[in-house]
């Protein structure tokens, strides 16, 4: 327990036989319950945790009060997830649980399960570290810590504001990271936020009881569409700066730019699912006609702009009348953006914890 409170460290594993305990012997001893979840490998991950477990066999019982609550929302988050076998002998018992979904979901996929799990027992924080050693478990109480403290829904690291993140970090994936971070500022509404793509987080048990765990994105995008859904549930949120720490291991499986076009329709689509559920069918608010304003201003602008375009290519006249409409249209169309995301801004002031 971590200052009276049940800890959980989810660990989602996809071919990670050769890294897993590396993250599971690192973890500390504040940690009560370490749940593994094995996204289906075929290298024999489960096996060798299971071996571990055998040859470790520690105990945590979790106090009386948060054994295990299996609510409606949680039988059916259970139905609409891929089935998981868990594989632990006691799991009420075992320190170690060991949960093995029957078929590959991806990593969004293999958190949820292991949220899913926390839920259901009661865990008061459930931290998120990947099974590739990529991240340092020293930093693990500084992540957990706001939660447990200070009642943040959600902590997450944040390897940008590090340093030596530009040292450290892969060009490609430091760009690809910012442009993600960017596009997901306006999509989640959690506008001071950078470094999406870390999965070094911490979640409450109230914002798990807060979301759709089986509506959780389950691929790459899933830290993206997180915090979409944490925003819409009104969850408060913390970073934390962590160290960057690469070519630990196994190299990551994420071949960045083939998930940034995939992410980045996400988040289009997440913006409008936060525009029209969180000012619009639940509290109305003016952003969301300024936002509309000025997409359907600036798309207006397109067709004038193109036939300036032509006209010049063309050697053609500029009428006065046609360049009068283009300005008008640009400036209010900007003016309208503007104001709407300074709106969105000074809204989500208040989940900054």
């Amino acid at each position: 327990m971590l200052h009276g409170k049940t800890v959980a460290v989810v660990i989602p594993a996809y071919q990670e036989a050769q890294q897993i305990l590396k993250v599971v012997r690192a973890l500390p001893a504040f940690v009560d319950k370490i749940v593994v979840v094995d996204d289906c490998s075929s290298d024999g991950t489960s096996e060798v945790v299971l071996r571990f477990m055998e040859q470790h066999p520690e105990t945590s019982v979790l106090p009386m009060a948060v054994k295990s609550r299996k609510t409606p929302s949680t039988a059916e988050a259970e139905a609409k997830m891929i089935p998981a076998d868990v594989l632990s002998p006691d799991p009420l018992r075992d320190r170690i649980i060991l949960l093995r979904n029957v078929q590959n979901g991806g990593v969004g996929a293999a958190v949820a399960r292991g949220y899913l799990w926390c839920r259901e027992h009661r865990i008061a924080c459930a931290a998120v570290m990947n099974g590739d050693a990529q991240m340092d478990p020293e930093e693990l109480e500084s992540i957990c810590g706001p939660v447990v403290d200070d009642g943040v829904d959600y902590v997450k690291g944040n390897r940008l504001i590090h340093r030596s993140a530009w040292l450290v970090i892969p060009k490609v994936r430091y760009i690809g990271n910012s442009i993600l971070s960017l596009l997901t500022k306006i999509a989640s509404g959690y506008w001071r936020i950078s470094d999406t793509q870390t999965g070094y987080t911490a979640i409450s048990l109230k914002a798990m009881d807060a979301l759709r765990l089986e509506d959780i994105y389950k691929s790459y995008g899933m830290p993206n569409d997180m915090l979409v859904k944490l925003n819409i549930a009104y969850c408060t949120i913390r970073e934390i700066e962590i160290t960057p720490l690469y070519n630990v291991g196994e190299q990551s499986k994420m071949n960045i730019m083939r998930v940034i076009p995939r992410i980045s329709a996400l988040l289009v689509k997440s913006f409008f699912k936060r525009l029209y559920i969180k000012y619009f069918f639940r509290d109305f608010h003016p952003l969301f006609i300024l936002y509309h304003l000025s997409f359907f201003l600036l798309l207006v602008d397109i067709p004038v702009l193109l036939e300036l375009c032509s006209r010049t290519v063309n050697g053609g006249p500029y009428p006065i009348s046609l360049l009068a409409l283009l300005a008008v249209l640009s400036i209010s169309g900007f003016q309208s953006l503007i104001f709407a995301m300074w709106m969105d801004i000074l809204d989500n002031e208040r989940l900054y914890k």
